[in-house]
């Protein structure tokens, strides 16, 4: 029912177009192409797709459909819509178990968490091709070093309070840096 309504409005939106392109002399080459690719499309051919379909559909397009946008009119064979890839930070925020928040095992592995809430971790590239690297420039990528805030807020974000909490170690070699003074994070 509602399928076939926004086909309705989507069939009298392409008409519009189309009659505004014949009636004016298209100069631009891309409304020609659409004037010479639709002047003999007969639009009551279409058939409203199945509801199963539209929900099927991707969000762009199932809008478009639904809200009677000329764009929902695709060949078959034109290239996919681009989807830019985004950085994923592969955080649970519910588990399948207790339904909990979850840490990121890969931030435990690679950083430590200091009491004062800053993060330490070991320079870029200190285990890569040393064969080639000076002596001083080893010993410089085997030093530890400090996040910066927005990535501590990160590292805070991706993992849960038990990696929060205040652990005493016999001859810990940070035991002087978990309390800072004096120091904004």
């Amino acid at each position: 029912m509602a399928a076939a309504a926004a086909l309705r409005t989507a069939r009298g939106s392409l008409r519009h177009v189309l009659s505004l392109a014949h009636r004016n002399v298209p100069r631009d080459p891309c409304v020609a192409q659409l004037v010479s690719r639709f002047s003999t499309f007969n639009l009551r051919h279409i058939k409203p797709p199945a509801v199963s379909t539209i929900a099927n559909l991707t969000s762009p397009l199932r809008n478009n459909l639904i809200y009677g946008h000329e764009s929902f009119v695709l060949k078959s064979g034109s290239p996919p819509i681009p989807r830019f890839q985004q950085s994923v930070r592969t955080l649970t925020y519910f588990g399948l178990r207790r339904g909990k928040r979850k840490t990121v095992k890969a931030v435990v592995k690679r950083f430590l968490r200091l009491h004062c809430g800053l993060w330490v971790r070991r320079k870029a590239g200190y285990k890569k091709k040393l064969w080639k690297k000076s002596a001083d420039r080893k010993r410089r990528l085997r030093q530890h070093v400090f996040c910066n805030r927005t990535q501590s807020k990160l590292l805070d974000k991706m993992t849960t309070d038990f990696w929060k909490r205040r652990n005493w170690y016999v001859n810990d070699p940070y035991q002087m840096y978990h309390d800072r003074t004096n120091l904004k994070v």
